[in-house]
């Protein structure tokens, strides 16, 4: 549990968000921060990707991806109506 003083504008535009969106607002401030927290670690991953880019065997597949579908079912949908 966190326990946290903001300024007493942040808790009332913090107060008219909640109501807007018809949620506690604890529960809109646990989203925020949570959002806030996976955007700071993305950053973080990004510079470890630059860091640590993948080794060889970590792009064996890239090849496969670049496969696309096995075969073309477009037509399929068509043949189904």
């Amino acid at each position: 549990m966190l326990s946290f003083r903001v300024d007493e504008e942040d808790a009332l535009r913090a107060q008219t968000w909640a109501v807007r969106l018809g949620v506690h607002r604890s529960e809109l401030l646990r989203v925020a921060l949570r959002r806030h927290l996976l955007q700071l670690a993305s950053e973080a991953d990004a510079l470890t990707w630059i860091d640590r880019p993948l080794d060889e065997n970590e792009r064996s597949l890239e090849a496969v991806a670049e496969w696309g579908p096995a075969e073309d079912w477009s037509d399929w949908a068509d043949a189904t109506r």
